[in-house]
């Protein structure tokens, strides 16, 4: 189904893996050289920078030639025909993605990533436009349903042909909007949202038993991550209580109303659900799934006190800082005083380079991000030191 070759992939993976490993001083440069020519791959790939660079550029491209359609051809037209043009524009889009992949064999490069993109939205924006023309969007429209419906298969569709994990993000912000068509009741929705994710999360548990050594399980682990955290996001209602329908209706948000049992039956799973994450993570060495058990086990503490109704105080970040800090020096120093430092296979010890440039590249592009500051000018250049006297060496006055 993938539009790449498992044979590709994993060879991709390699070389990543000995880049990673020389970078360590875990091989020497003639074992570098040596394994280098026994894991060439014919995918091209590039930098995160110029990926993203790429990335951008195709979508103001594609963007840029769909408004110039428009603005020429289908300026006074309805909303019917600009909707079926939408949707052959959507087409079109796919098709070049899958062209660029397969005639020039483009891998994370940004231009099949932007394609892929642009087929999502103009599907999306097409299916309204032709099906449902000047309609507003409204909840109690089930027929309008169908296009979040067609934003999840297409978007799973292109995780699973193309690999791109934030596709599959994708499909669970659509899969947010579907309940609302079906039902009324607000607490019914946040538990159909809660099973949907789960269903997913069985099945891809399930699967990536089968892949625990191959190309296929870090792909499969983000999306294991992902679907935790929208479960726990859809139970936790003092985090996702805002009403992102009403919203994109245009309506005002008012604080929705669940029933006692329904409130405290959440507040006890969000209590359940990080150490639940946090004991599979490890027990998996799985450094997605641990940190989203860590986050839920935060937002948990930032969003009791609103659970219980207390007040909340200023201070309050603070004593939440302390304990965390307080978390961590305790986890390093019973890792530490296990045998070499390991316990469990864990050590806080960091064995490889790849976090360390990870940090150096978000430095960089925070720096290209950030404003420059010019430097500071002297207001009179021809200003010049002099006059002064030094007595008993000799010195003369100007320096």
């Amino acid at each position: 189904m993938s539009i790449y070759s498992a044979s590709s992939e994993e060879t991709l993976r390699a070389r990543k893996l000995l880049s990673a490993w020389f970078g360590d001083g875990l091989l020497t440069k003639d074992q570098y050289d040596l394994l280098e020519t026994e894991t060439l791959s014919e995918l091209r790939t590039t930098n995160i920078f110029l990926r993203l660079v790429l990335f951008l550029f195709t979508l103001v491209s594609v963007g840029a030639a769909a408004g110039l359609f428009f603005a020429v051809f289908l300026s006074r037209s309805s909303d019917q025909p600009a909707g079926v043009f939408f949707l052959i524009f959507g087409v079109i889009c796919y098709a070049a993605a899958e062209l660029v992949v397969s005639r020039f064999r483009l891998y994370r490069y940004g231009i099949e990533e932007a394609l892929a993109v642009c087929s999502i939205v103009f599907l999306c924006v097409g299916m309204h436009a032709a099906f449902f023309g000047n309609r507003s969007y409204s909840s109690e429209d089930a027929a309008q349903s169908l296009i979040p419906a067609a934003g999840v298969v297409l978007s799973l569709w292109i995780w699973r042909r193309f690999g791109f994990s934030y596709a599959f993000l994708a499909a669970m912000i659509f899969v947010v909007f579907l309940p609302g068509y079906w039902i009324s009741s607000l607490a019914v929705e946040h538990v159909m949202v809660a099973a949907l994710y789960a269903i997913g999360l069985a099945d891809v548990v399930a699967v990536r038993s089968r892949h625990r050594l191959d190309y296929l399980d870090e792909r499969y682990s983000l999306v294991e991550s992902m679907l935790w955290f929208g479960i726990y996001l859809a139970i936790n209602l003092q985090v996702s209580r805002l009403d992102f329908r009403m919203q994109a209706s245009g309506g005002s948000w008012t604080a929705p109303e669940f029933g006692r049992p329904f409130y405290w039956i959440t507040w006890v799973l969000i209590w359940c659900l990080p150490p639940m994450v946090l004991t599979r993570g490890i027990r998996q060495k799985d450094r997605f799934v641990i940190v989203a058990g860590a986050i839920m086990a935060v937002l948990t503490f930032v969003s009791n006190k609103p659970y219980l109704g207390w007040t909340r105080h200023s201070w309050d970040p603070m004593l939440l800082g302390i304990l965390l800090t307080g978390v961590a020096i305790f986890i390093r120093r019973w890792l530490d005083r296990g045998a070499e430092g390991i316990r469990y296979g864990i050590t806080a010890v960091r064995l490889s380079g790849k976090d360390q440039r990870w940090l150096n590249a978000v430095a960089s592009a925070a720096g290209l991000l950030s404003p420059q500051v010019p430097a500071p000018q002297p207001s009179d250049t021809d200003f010049h030191f002099g006059g002064g006297s030094s007595g008993g060496g000799g010195a003369g006055g100007d320096f």
